[in-house]
């Protein structure tokens, strides 16, 4: 796996024409610095094509390409998130039945002045942090422990903001004998009453109940590589075709990227990111989501909260009908 300039791994198969122009540019690089000879505007030259090359290549990615960049290993997570946007964050810990779920995070936090509640999902950046935080699958004390940190947030009077980035709930055996279906099924549920604005944003991967869980609110936001469905890709070509191969035509049929969610009402508004995706340029896809967060934050608090809780409850009652005809299950196992 190569590693670009700036720092980021990327073995993403439609990026090899980018990685070869990288890598030219740090050969050059490095045969400049070791030598006396004058490269600079060979690397200069180099530079544009490769600005290019990235502006093109990701002008037309397909839904499968955008699930990859969602799960770049060197994405933006929770944790920079917190680091780089927020003035101040105070983690709350546990769910008071059973133990504090590593995949989920929540705390009171602070940016520009504006207070309210974060609960996140949790990835981690390293394989050890990885692994401590199950890849960002979280179990039912998290949503348990999302759910009282929410309660406590409508009790404080402070909004809520939700960062989505998980592939979807833990699905083990220990997580079905601790409620896992139920723990997700009432925070959708307790989402609906909780008496302050909440903003939901899918930051990277959005998948299935374990995105839902924590992901009922006023504004639905979606980062621009993000992805947001029933069902990964992966899963949704094992069941119709008994193919993972095939999982490309999956994430094209399930409609995950961000402007066809727009378009079909289940999406507020897509958050830009950096030309090449946020793992290319951290700083600009942190500022990108701030601003967003900022200007949501201020509109949804000028709206009474009644109005607000009725807007949100028909918001997603309005999910259930889409106009048209879409591909059936039938259809897609019989192509």
């Amino acid at each position: 796996m190569s590693k670009s300039k700036n720092g980021s791994s990327s073995g993403l198969p439609f990026e090899a024409p980018i990685r070869e122009i990288e890598d030219r540019i740090a050969e050059l690089e490095s045969l400049s610095a070791s030598t006396r000879l004058d490269i600079s505007s060979e690397i200069e030259a180099l530079r544009a094509r490769l600005e290019s090359q990235v502006e093109s290549t990701y002008s037309d990615l397909s839904a499968w390409d955008r699930v990859t960049v969602a799960r770049h290993p060197m994405r933006p997570v929770t944790s920079d998130y917190i680091t780089e946007m927020l003035d101040e964050f105070f983690e709350l810990h546990g769910d008071k039945y059973y133990g504090d779920d590593r995949a989920l995070v929540t705390g009171l936090a602070s940016m520009e002045g504006r207070k309210f509640m974060l609960v996140a999902h949790r990835k981690g950046r390293n394989t050890a942090e990885r692994v401590e935080c199950n890849f960002g699958c979280a179990h039912p004390e998290g949503y348990r422990k999302a759910m009282r940190k929410m309660k406590l947030a409508a009790k404080l009077g402070l909004p809520i903001v939700t960062l989505i980035n998980t592939p979807g709930a833990y699905p083990g055996i220990a997580a079905e004998e601790r409620g896992q279906a139920m723990a997700i099924a009432e925070n959708i549920l307790g989402m609906f009453d909780i008496a302050v604005p909440i903003i939901c944003v899918i930051i990277g991967e959005g998948g299935s109940g374990g995105a839902l869980g924590i992901g009922i609110g006023d504004r639905v936001l979606m980062m621009e590589y993000a992805y947001y469905s029933v069902i990964s890709p992966e899963g949704c070509a094992a069941i119709l075709w008994k193919d993972g191969e095939r999982s490309p035509d999956a994430a094209e049929a399930l409609k995950l990227t961000a402007d066809s969610l727009i378009s079909l009402g289940i999406v507020d508004e897509m958050i830009p990111e950096p030309t090449g995706g946020a793992h290319r340029n951290p700083a600009i896809a942190t500022a990108s989501l701030k601003e967003a967060l900022l200007r949501n934050l201020d509109e949804l608090s000028a709206i009474p909260l009644q109005e607000l809780l009725d807007t949100r409850f028909e918001k997603f009652r309005k999910i259930s009908h889409i106009e048209g005809r879409f591909p059936t299950v039938a259809d897609a196992a019989a192509s």
